[in-house]
Formats: structure tokens, sequence, C-alpha cells
């Protein structure tokens, strides 16, 4: 496994994304965001950290869990572990940043897109990811990136947060 982020450029890369989805959405007035578990999560609330100290402003955060949407249900076993979603907002007229730590196929998103629906019908619906690792299955695209990380198909894309792994930093493991 060989390390390609570092935890400085990994908080590097999160306060740029801060950045730039406040001068997308000028400001953070009607904004909210909703992290993917398990992973989306922790970057969503490093998210809102940084818009705080941008802004002074408490941003909305939601965390959304996709299991019951996933396509390959059937395929992941009998029980399927489901976590909870915690959107104790309402997102209609919010402009929703959807956040996950890797973006590969699509398909995460695309669940994550029908289960936010269910809540209600934002304004806009952007997508933030650390990690874009191309081999897309869908069209879906991110408007914000942390860095292009091309991969092997078969390999995998680990990312590690202190939160819950004791460490930040990016992983690439080829597998063979």
């Amino acid at each position: 496994m060989n390390q390609i982020i570092s935890s400085e450029e990994m908080n590097r890369a999160i306060t740029r994304i801060a950045h730039e989805i406040l001068e997308k959405n000028k400001g953070a007035s009607r904004l909210a965001l909703i992290g993917i578990r398990t992973g989306g999560a922790y970057l969503a609330k490093r998210f809102q950290d940084q818009i705080h100290a941008i802004e002074k402003c408490e941003v909305p955060l939601g965390l959304l869990d996709i299991t019951l949407y996933r396509d390959d249900l059937t395929e992941i076993g009998p029980q399927p572990n489901v976590g909870e979603t915690e959107i104790d907002f309402d997102v209609s007229k919010k402009r929703i940043v959807l956040v996950d730590d890797v973006l590969f196929s699509g398909r995460t998103i695309r669940c994550a897109l029908d289960a936010l629906i269910d809540f209600g019908r934002p304004e806009v619906i952007q997508l933030a990811v650390l990690v874009d690792r191309g081999h897309r299955e869908l069209p879906i695209k991110p408007d914000y990136v942390g860095k292009n990380i091309p991969t092997a198909k078969s390999g995998s894309v680990i990312v590690k947060f202190e939160e819950h792994d004791g460490e930040d930093g990016i992983y690439v493991k080829e597998n063979e």
C-alpha cells in the first residue's frame, strides 16, 4: 500500500474545497452538507468545521446511509449492515453539497441521489469528493475534487481519517 497524499496535503485539499464551495454558492446562506456514510460523513464534518472557521456560521450537516438504495443489494449478503441516516433539516430549497471520500464508478452517488430526493426537492445538489479515481460507469461528475488519482480498475483507494483510523492519509493499493 503506497501513501499518495499525506495528512498535510489532505488538510490543504479540504480547506481549498471548503473555499470553493463558499465561492460557488456565494457564501453559506441556504447551504447544507450531506455526507455519505462512512468516509463522506467524516469529510462533510471537516467541511462544516472549515466553513464555520471562514464564515463564522453553522451550516447544517446531515449523514446519509445508502445501503438500501444499492443496485447490488442482493449480492452483498442476506443481512446487509444498514447504518443510520441523520438529516434533521428540510432539504427543500437548500443548496446541498453531497460529500463522499472516493468517486469511482458513480453508483454510490446515484444511490445517494435517490435517497436524498426522498427527503425533499433541494434547489441544487452539488458533489464534493476528496479523490476522483476515474472508471465511471454512470454519467456523474463532481463539482469539487481534492485530487484526481488515476488507478487500475482492480486497485483500491483507501482514505484514512484521524477520527476513525487514528491518522489522516490517502493510500493506493494495487490488487493482483
